[in-house]
């Protein structure tokens, strides 16, 4: 499986446009082909700090991802939102195991 972990660190004062965004783009890219998981998680130690899980079948199913409109209208709407430029940390899935895995 292909899993991204996308690090965000958001302002305090665009948290809420953040959200609204990210709400959004999750609710849509779980309905994606090949799309496994779009988890959004926060710390509770820092609130401004935020992970997006993306658990997909195969590298070509997250590279879709990208194409997508709701994806470029998140890009759009949190381009202003981070404290520092978001990144993400490729892995492996292997448990659980899947269908496509």
């Amino acid at each position: 499986m292909f899993v991204t972990l996308v690090f965000c660190h958001v302002k305090p004062d665009h948290i809420d446009e953040f959200l609204d965004a990210t709400r959004a783009n999750h609710e849509a890219s779980i309905r994606e082909p090949g799309n496994l998981r779009f988890d959004v998680i926060r710390s509770v130690e820092d609130p401004d700090r935020f992970v997006l899980y993306e658990w997909y079948v195969d590298e070509a199913a997250a590279r879709a991802h990208k194409t997508t409109p709701h994806y470029d209208a998140w890009r759009e709407a949190t381009a202003d939102s981070f404290a520092e430029p978001r990144y993400g940390v490729r892995y492996d899935g292997l448990f659980p195991e899947t269908a496509a895995g």
